[in-house]
């Protein structure tokens, strides 16, 4: 008899007899250090002649990981073995090292531009050594090396010129930090790419490869640290046999230069110290947390510190035994003080029993406090004062603590921007965050200069991202939520930067430097999140997602146990028109901002129209920039965001062949899914705010498919990540 052979070990018996097909799927798991061969044949051959040999000397573990990336690295894009030596005998040697580890380097006597370099800096020169043209990677450090390695690495990808190098970069911010919110049943809240990485069971034993790949992304785009544990903390994780765990994963990390942190519940004492209060005045509770601590670091030497989420959302915290914030953590502050650790003390909070609006809460816990946290403690506060909307003003308190070190805290996980089955490319929408001026100390006192620093000379400084990394293959679920992840390091490292050579440095080393797909991408990348904005919240609309879940529209939640749980709390629409006024007539959540601000946001006719509906509520037949009434404009808002999403299905549909099948099939079918979830959103709200506003949609309009209670009575299940 004989046996019909199938597709798939007709591939599998190919691949064994080498017949050429591809080995390794294009399934997005390289993420952007794919060091395919460089296609540009001019650009090739440069980088052959001008990269011949490699000297990198030293042993530490982390130049040894800098040694393995120039191998790797050039064997891939140069198409063959770059040898490496301890001499430099010909034109085009790559030299890279510490002073401390290289004579080469040392002989250069780079000084002072090695000086401003600091401690994760880097140069990388083009110099004349030994009378012959060569590349130099210079650091003060091990992990500078190292970054610097990933840096040039990222030149030959992107197919830049590397005949007159001159860069001398180091981070801006000092501490750059993802959250993990994983739960230590490696479900992860808010996360829509599989489950945690963390392999709690199989560790201390057992390092999955992927650890070290993660750290290895994470080294590559200059991320500094990684908070294991979900901010709804488990207290479990305080335990010796998590601390164990928590070990390997630090030693599995440490060589990349990343500190592993952990959160902190406030209840700890209680639930796993057997002690009858947490009370941060109490001393036996401050004994607890200076041995728990001095615990910690017998296992993790080089320990971060704490994340802690405090009095918020049911969250147990220093205000349950009537104290403060600082109480709670300088508390925490003094046990890690010994051993160089860090607080990041989220701003986060609300409290339900509050009747004064949200936006203006956490303003009014942690102003009062400036001045009064440790030195090691910083504030870590989100980019708005509500919840990670597709679209916030600043948050008040960005510039209103002078004495405090301010962190920023960014949401790269898009819970409230389509989750896992939309294209939003976050780089503008932080930006916008990072660029706004809070007038603090004059015009220019922008939030990047709060959280860098400079604004008020702070020496600890941070930004963290809640991050969006699971063990879905491609690591984000979506492919181009790998962008977000790449995006969130490369501004946490220099601010500076553009969304615009952001986007273009990934597409070139996670596509092709092929300017036929490089453009088009980027034009889709850069329209995303307006075009995700548009069909959810335009004009200023902002929480009006589902309940709980946070997934599709909602607008019309409301009579729930929290009223700041709703979505009519927010849009707060009535037959005269829609909108929360937070100027004086109202909440006066403006009152918060420096006066420049309040001047600008708190006149309707200059407040900008994309912040209209968060500051004040605007009569329906309000005439907007464009002519159109408030109705009108929302009406074509909504609908562009749809026409945004075709568009993008459009250019991709362009690029079939210029993209892999696999990553382009992916892709496209998302884009399928975010034209029905943008309707859907377009048709809901509309159908919605027609009730309030009884006016028609414009004739030229496409019209909802469906009636509004159909909508309403929609219940979406399996939504991943709550």
């Amino acid at each position: 008899m004989i046996r019909k052979t199938t597709p798939t070990l007709i591939v599998l018996l190919m691949l064994l007899l080498g017949t050429g097909l591809p080995v390794q799927a294009e399934d997005g798991y390289r993420l952007w250090l794919r060091y395919d061969k460089v296609q540009d044949a001019s650009r090739l051959q440069q980088y052959r002649q001008q990269v011949t040999e490699v000297i990198l000397e030293g042993n530490s573990p982390t130049l040894a990981i800098a040694k393995r990336e120039l191998a790797q690295g050039l064997r891939g894009l140069l198409g063959q073995e770059v040898p490496f030596g301890q001499k430099a005998t010909k034109a085009g040697t790559l030299i890279a090292g510490t002073p401390a580890s290289s004579p080469l380097v040392a002989q250069l006597q780079l000084g002072d531009k090695l000086k401003a370099a600091g401690d994760e800096g880097y140069l990388i020169l083009t110099t004349q050594l030994n009378g012959r043209n060569s590349h130099v990677i210079a650091a003060n450090t091990d992990i500078g090396v190292l970054y610097g390695t990933f840096h040039f690495l990222r030149l030959l990808q992107s197919s830049q010129d590397i005949t007159k190098l001159a860069v001398s970069s180091a981070p801006k911010i000092q501490h750059r930090v993802l959250n993990h919110w994983d739960n230590l049943d490696r479900t992860v809240e808010r996360g829509y790419a599989g489950f945690s990485l963390w392999d709690w069971h199989r560790l201390p034993g057992y390092i999955d490869q992927r650890y070290l790949d993660y750290a290895r992304a994470n080294a590559s785009i200059g991320i500094n640290g990684t908070v294991l544990t979900n901010v709804n903390a488990n207290a479990l994780v305080l335990t010796k046999e998590y601390l164990v765990k928590v070990a390997a994963l630090a030693d599995a990390f440490r060589p990349y230069g990343i500190k592993v942190y952990l959160t902190a519940r406030f209840s700890a004492p209680i639930e796993i110290g057997g002690l009858k209060t947490a009370d941060p005045h109490e001393p036996t509770v401050q004994q607890w947390w200076k041995d728990k601590a001095a615990e910690i670091y017998s296992h993790v030497p080089d320990f971060g510190g704490f994340l802690v989420k405090a009095n918020s959302e049911g969250q147990p915290g220093p205000q349950n035994y009537g104290r403060n914030h600082a109480d709670g953590a300088n508390m925490l502050a003094d046990a890690v003080a010994p051993q160089g650790g860090i607080v990041m003390w989220r701003a986060f909070v609300y409290d339900d029993k509050e009747p004064d609006d949200r936006a203006k809460q956490a303003y009014t816990e942690f102003k009062p406090l400036d001045g009064t946290f440790r030195k090691n403690v910083m504030v870590q506060v989100k980019n708005g004062a509500i919840d990670f909307q597709p679209r916030e003003p600043f948050h008040p308190l960005f510039g209103a603590m002078p004495k405090t070190p301010i962190m920023m805290e960014f949401q790269i996980t898009q819970e409230y921007l389509g989750q896992g089955t939309n294209l939003a490319y976050l780089a503008p929408m932080f930006q916008e965050t990072l660029e706004a001026d809070t007038h603090a100390k004059g015009k220019g006192s922008t939030v990047a200069k709060v959280i860098d620093g400079t604004l008020d000379k702070h020496q600890l400084t941070g930004i963290a991202g809640v991050a969006n990394i699971g063990t879905d293959r491609n690591w984000t679920g979506h492919l181009f939520g790998q962008s977000n992840w790449y995006t969130f390091g490369r501004l946490a490292w220099n601010h500076q930067l553009s969304s615009e050579e952001i986007a273009a440095e990934w597409i070139k080393m996670t596509f092709t430097s092929n300017a036929n797909v490089v453009m088009p991408v980027q034009n889709m990348m850069m329209t995303s999140r307006e075009a995700v904005v548009n069909y959810m919240t335009p004009l200023g609309l902002h929480h009006i997602m589902g309940w709980s879940h946070h997934y599709g529209p909602g607008p019309w939640i409301k009579d729930k146990h929290r009223a700041d749980w709703t979505s009519v709390y927010y849009h707060r629409a009535d037959e005269q028109g829609i909108g929360f006024d937070r100027t004086k007539t109202g909440s006066n959540a403006l009152a918060q901002y420096a006066p420049p601000v309040q001047k600008q946001f708190g006149n309707i006719k200059t407040c900008p129209e994309e912040f209209l509906l968060w500051f004040h509520h605007v009569k329906w037949d309000h005439k907007l920039k464009s002519g159109r009434t408030l109705w009108n404009e929302l009406c074509y808002r909504y609908s562009e965001g749809v026409d945004q999403v075709r568009q993008m299905q459009s250019t991709w549909a362009s690029l079939e062949g210029k993209v892999d099948e696999e990553r382009f099939a992916h892709v496209q079918s998302l884009l399928k899914i975010q034209e029905q979830e943008a309707k859907w959103w377009r048709d809901a709200c509309l159908l919605y705010f027609q009730t309030f506003s009884k006016r028609p949609i414009p004739s030229d309009l496409e019209k909802p498919a469906e009636t509004l209670e159909y909508y309403m009575n929609l219940d979406p299940k399996f939504v991943p990540g709550i």
